[in-house]
């Protein structure tokens, strides 16, 4: 019998739980809808998009340059190999 009481309880309490957390879910979708509907949120997020559209390019350009170098470097760097390719062959 005393399994039979812990298997319910269990069973209570993931009801009540579930419950529970449905409520706790629907609230905090509530409060997201609200805050992402606000227009002060909407002007925001507007900006950013437009600042990002304008800055890509720019970015961009900067990101190529940067990982053009890196390569170069990396190129320069192994001319010749540290280790031959052959190791039972001295250098």
């Amino acid at each position: 019998m005393g399994k039979l009481k812990v298997l319910l309880l269990i069973g209570i309490g993931y009801v009540l739980g579930a419950k529970a957390g449905r409520a706790r879910y629907e609230q905090i979708k509530n409060r997201y809808q609200q805050f992402a509907t606000n227009p002060k949120v909407q002007s925001t997020v507007a900006k950013a998009e437009e600042t990002v559209r304008a800055q890509a390019p720019v970015v961009a350009d900067k990101v190529t340059s940067v990982a053009g170098a890196a390569v170069n470097k990396v190129k320069s760097s192994n001319d010749e190999p540290e280790f031959p390719a052959d190791p039972a062959q001295p250098r």
